[in-house]
């Protein structure tokens, strides 16, 4: 694909949830928010690591695979320095990766219950 502006949400959705496989990211879940009304992105995709560092190689995967795969780079990128919450913003798609104990204090699935939750296998 030439240009991040080419994939759609589906495109993005599978290449992240692959990314996050790849470095066994834990309970793997997607929001479709496209049928939300006032929703900042069209999908979430949350999952969890068991440490910084987990945390850490997962983004860098996310990264590295939409990069390398798609051209695509994502807008903006917070909570690298602690890697507790790590935000990936690809505007039309948003990547949440937690700490567990982050991702069990903060429960966006329930924030966001109103999209459509799919837990990936």
């Amino acid at each position: 694909m030439e240009e991040s502006n080419a994939l759609n949400v589906e495109q993005k959705r599978r290449l992240i949830v692959a990314a996050i496989q790849e470095k066994k990211g834990h309970q793997i879940i997607t929001i479709d928010l496209s049928g939300v009304e006032h929703a900042i992105c069209d999908c979430f995709i949350i999952c969890h690591g068991e440490s910084t560092t987990q945390v850490g190689a997962i983004t860098e995967s996310i990264e590295k695979k939409l990069k390398e795969e798609a051209r695509a780079r994502p807008h903006h990128v917070e909570g690298l320095q602690n890697s507790q919450w790590v935000l990936m913003d690809f505007f039309d798609v948003v990547v949440h990766v937690f700490q567990e104990e982050y991702r069990s204090f903060y429960k966006l699935e329930e924030l966001w219950a109103d999209g459509k939750v799919t837990r990936v296998e």
